[in-house]
């Protein structure tokens, strides 16, 4: 498949439209990296494997003219799909038409699953989503999906992920076709600006802006970079985007660089991604073979080269100029600014910077218009925004949703609410550079602007939930480790001040807090916003700010009174005995590694807590619930 003009590329994407339209049915297996782990390729194998044993035409791959394809018609088409979103129902399976959603899908159920479904029209119940007795059927009615709007998540869990005719079938590279042929740099650059779009990766610079910026820079060589670093704990927004849907934000680089006039393209993605870089690689593959990146694209005089760069992990390399340093295979460590990214980036010259979830709503918006983007959400953030929602909810997953939805819509709604019947207590949103939101902040939308009002930020769209049973004490102390561990050291306030707040935190959960500690720690914080070096050291104090603002008494409560209200740290914990309920049976006497505990069968034991190493033992061991935390 060589697409050297424009009718080449119209005449392909009706082949493999028409092609995928005449398969019968569609079996869409997830091979997300959630799925995966859960055995999904295996699930993949044996379907395609019954559905041939069946004597039943199976497509695996769509074929072109000049392998001398055919219609295949009635035929069943078996996929390798990207995320599906409900992580933790996985391994999922979805049959077309009908939209049918199977969840937790084992090797032995794939027999099951082809005779009755894929060859009949029967649908499983054993193997649906089930919620208060209700039986969901169809994935779109499931209420974790039906709130969501998905716009760049669309194509992720639809088509095969590894496949460009895939892509092309759904109409792919039509914005880049475009781009090429209707349209001027400068009108590229007028509907982005108009879009509003801000950059997803966590500061909200509006892309239009910043594409305007390279565009007039007087240097000939420029660069289009892709963050696809993604450091933030429980973000997985950009790598499902990287491997679900590869060509989406190929197809948005490519863009960039016609609108900037950028001839290379570089993609930075964390090493801890190898699906993701796997995907990526064979959609670079397939794009350059098809004619679609390289040398004259589409038979025009626009050439763009993609290539691939591999991070070691470093949470620093998500900031730009940090990043563009890795690439360039130097440390990565933050620069001053002024020069910024686009004036002086990759290789000192004009860079456009922007994360993978920002490059995947470009084509979108060229195909569609500015118009129909700032239709969804609010004025100042359209849009949708993609979240990693983790914790202690019901629904843990990928989801996707207006800009401007509310915390409690996400949550309640979206995410079936918290776990256990338990109370909500706050959600960390960000990542460690984000804030701590509670209960009054439930009814806060989500957006760029009515976040900053409360000292909060999307970041990249992690959003870890928190029950009654968590010590915000502890998450502000694991956030800080994380952010202290993670610093490059280049600037004295990030590295010694983040070093101190840790020792601080740590001295607090152990039961060694001092009075002054609340204070000095918000004078640590202080110094550190106003003095680091770059974004993340700026931020890297807004997890303790915000729990001392929400949480003081959890604070004073360790300090003051040696003492956990959530129960969580264990050197605060004090075991003992309830005379009441101790039957004497001596099982926690036997428990105890340390012969803490004293006393005589057939009556109630004591706990000697200047002995007690706090282990727990005692507590797990007693049938009769009479050992106490507290």
């Amino acid at each position: 498949m060589q697409l050297r003009s424009r009718d080449a590329l119209d005449e392909y994407i009706r082949l493999y439209s028409k092609e995928v339209d005449a398969q019968k049915k569609k079996v869409l297996i997830c091979a997300g990296t959630g799925c995966v782990a859960g055995g999904s390729l295996g699930i993949y194998d044996r379907i395609i494997s019954l559905v041939k044993e069946k004597g039943v035409d199976c497509v695996v791959e769509l074929a072109d003219e000049k392998n001398g394809s055919q219609l295949h018609e009635a035929s069943i088409g078996v996929k390798r799909s990207g995320c599906h979103g409900f992580c933790e129902m996985g391994p999922l399976v979805r049959i077309e038409p009908g939209g049918f959603l199977y969840t937790k899908v084992k090797l032995e159920d794939c027999e099951e699953i082809v005779e009755k479904t894929v060859l009949g029209d029967e649908f499983i119940d054993r193997l649906a989503y089930k919620q208060n007795g209700v039986i969901y059927k169809q994935q779109e009615e499931i209420p974790f999906y039906k709130m969501q709007q998905r716009v760049v998540l669309e194509h992720c869990g639809h088509i095969d992920a590894t496949s460009i005719k895939e892509y092309l079938a759904i109409g792919g590279y039509r914005a880049v076709e475009k781009a090429l042929f209707d349209m001027k740099p400068q009108e590229i650059l007028d509907e982005m600006v108009e879009s509003n779009l801000r950059g997803r990766g966590g500061g909200g610079f509006p892309l239009g802006k910043k594409w305007v910026q390279v565009a007039r820079q007087s240097e000939p060589v420029k660069y289009v970079v892709c963050n696809g670093d993604e450091g933030d704990p429980g973000a997985f927004m950009d790598r499902s985007i990287m491997e679900g849907d590869p060509h989406r934000l190929l197809e948005g680089m490519i863009i960039g660089g016609i609108a900037t006039g950028a001839h290379d393209g570089y993609i930075y993605v964390r090493a801890e991604y190898p699906l993701a870089v796997s995907r990526l690689r064979n959609a670079i593959k397939e794009a350059e073979e098809a004619g679609l990146l390289g040398d004259n694209i589409l038979g025009t005089d626009f050439c763009f080269k993609m290539h691939i760069n591999r991070g070691a992990g470093a949470f620093v390399c998500g900031e730009g100029s940090a990043l563009t340093a890795s690439i360039e295979g130097k440390r990565g460590m933050p620069r001053v600014k002024p020069p910024r990214t686009v004036e002086k980036g990759l290789f000192e010259k004009p860079t456009v910077l922007n994360n993978v979830e920002t490059f995947a709503n470009v084509p979108q918006i060229i195909l569609k218009g500015a118009k129909w983007y700032k239709s969804i959400g609010p004025e100042n953030s359209p849009g949708t925004k993609a979240f990693a929602l983790t914790g202690n909810i019901n629904n843990t997953g990928l989801i996707e949703v207006p800009m401007g939805t509310t915390l409690r819509e996400i949550i309640f709604d979206v995410g079936g609410g918290i776990r256990g019947g338990k109370q909500f207590k706050a959600v960390q949103i960000g990542g460690p550079s984000g804030g701590c939101l509670v209960t009054d902040d439930l009814d806060i939308k989500l957006d760029f602007d009515s976040l900053k009002k409360v000292g909060a930020m999307i970041g990249s769209g992690g959003l870890v939930v928190m029950d009654e049973s968590s010590c915000m004490v502890e998450v502000a102390r694991f956030f800080m480790n994380f952010t202290q561990n993670e610093s490059c050291g280049k600037c004295v306030p990030c590295r010694e001040g983040t070093k101190r707040m840790l020792e601080i935190l740590e001295r607090i959960v152990a039961g060694n807090g001092r009075d002054g500690d609340i204070e000095l720690l918000l004078e640590l914080a202080d110094t550190i916003t106003s003095t680091a070096l770059c974004g993340l050291g700026k931020s890297a104090a807004s997890p303790v700010v915000s729990t001392i603002k929400n949480f003081r008494s959890e604070y004073e409560a360790h300090i003051k009174d040696k003492k956990c209200p959530a129960g969580n740290c264990k050197k605060l914990v004090v075991y003992s005995i309830d005379p009441a309920l101790c039957k004497g049976c001596s099982r926690c006497v036997k428990a105890c590694p340390v012969g803490a505990i004293s006393g005589e069968v057939r009556n109630p034991f004591v706990i000697d807590s200047s002995k007690c190493i706090k282990c727990g033992a005692c507590f797990t061991s007693c049938h009769f619930k009479a050992v106490k935390e507290g």
